[in-house]
């Protein structure tokens, strides 16, 4: 990071700072968890939607906030929530560990601070699933502190502003610095949700809208013709192929076989059709009946399952088997973590995606859509 006069800069940072809070108040998006001018922001609202967004995009949490805040709509409600509700509501919303922690969360604050949030940086990272970026938006957002998150936006924008050409994520520190620097000491919250908005609405990943944006004039990064380009990053190794096989066992009254994930890890607490270890080489997918959770006459259908998680992608052989009512899980299926789902509880159940592929094909759709009652 070059060094720069103490008075220019903090005069630089001064105007972008002012000139994109006029701008947010012209052009914010109105947001469902974000407090209209005039209005106390709720840190409920803000610290549920600060998790919602982790990861994922705010078209596909709008509708998903709307149901969690009717169902639970204050942190004491979501602390007395059952955590398979709370999994089963999160379903399609992906990186499961946080509903878990969003329950845990929830509970600490009732049972540690009364039900209202801490407000400092330092005590909300002491909740479960709070990191770094979390606490700096509940504490800036929700109770003014003069702190800043740095999400993707945030750090595209400011590698843009200062046109930093460290590549990601060796760049994060210094990005990380430059971010803090720039926040002003008053309306730190509308600061950070500006620099939000001007990244997701402007300062896009492609073809970023200059001409448009409210600190073009103190933007390096433009002034050197790289805006496009920045910010930089290492190049990314394909992701590995891991492998596995899938049992979908169908009882003669309609009932499928589900088995609860432990709590830590991959999916944890949510439910799977009881599958094999998922792991990397041809062989794995070739196991056949050995991990089947039952006796039974299971036919290997046609087709994968494929899915693919941040770190690996996934293919699953699927196996399909009908049962009577008698069937019993082996004890290496760990029964006591498995339960027979009817076709009409399947909408509601916990199941990520990836098994709900699974039972895409492995089901008709008569099978997977929920009984409707007879006029």
């Amino acid at each position: 990071m070059q060094r720069r006069g103490a008075s220019g800069a903090a005069d630089r940072e001064a105007s972008i700072a002012e000139a994109l809070l006029a701008w947010y108040d012209r052009e914010r998006r109105h947001l469902p968890w974000r407090a209209e001018p005039g209005e106390t922001p709720d840190p409920y609202k803000v610290w549920l939607s600060e998790i919602m967004l982790q990861q994922t995009t705010v078209k596909a949490v709008l509708p998903r906030y709307g149901l969690f805040l009717k169902t639970w709509p204050d942190v004491e409600a979501l602390a007395c929530a059952d955590l398979g509700e709370v999994l089963a509501a999160w379903a399609g919303l992906g990186y499961y560990a946080r509903a878990r922690n969003l329950h845990a969360c929830a509970r600490a604050v009732v049972e540690r601070h009364g039900g209202k949030f801490p407000a400092t940086e330092a005590e909300l990272r002491a909740l479960p699933g709070i990191g770094d970026y979390t606490a700096a938006a509940i504490a800036s957002i929700a109770f003014g502190e003069q702190a800043m998150p740095v999400d993707g936006n945030i750090e595209r924008v400011v590698a843009r502003l200062f046109a930093v050409t460290t590549p990601l994520p060796d760049a994060k520190p210094e990005i990380k610095a430059l971010a803090k620097s720039l926040t002003p000491k008053t309306r730190a919250g509308d600061f950070a949700q500006a620099m939000m908005d001007l990244g997701a609405m402007l300062c896009t990943p492609r073809r970023p809208a200059c001409g448009l944006c409210p600190v073009q004039s103190g933007c390096r990064g433009y002034a050197d013709g790289l805006a496009e380009a920045l910010p930089l990053r290492e190049e990314k190794s394909g992701r590995p192929v891991r492998r596995g096989v899938t049992f979908v066992a169908l009882r003669e009254d309609g009932a499928v076989l589900l088995r609860e994930r432990p709590l830590r890890g991959l999916l944890g607490g949510m439910l799977e059709t009881p599958s094999s270890p998922w792991a990397e080489g041809e062989g794995t997918a070739r196991s056949g009946t050995g991990h089947a959770p039952l006796k039974a006459e299971w036919k290997r259908l046609p087709g994968l399952v494929e899915h693919t998680f941040t770190h690996f992608h996934l293919e699953l052989s699927v196996y399909r088997a009908e049962v009577g009512l008698d069937a019993e899980p082996k004890r290496a299926a760990l029964p006591e973590r498995c339960r027979w789902l009817k076709p009409r509880e399947l909408a509601g159940a916990a199941l990520p995606s990836v098994m709900r592929k699974v039972l895409a094909l492995a089901l008709s759709e008569d099978e997977l859509r929920p009984a409707r009652k007879r006029a």
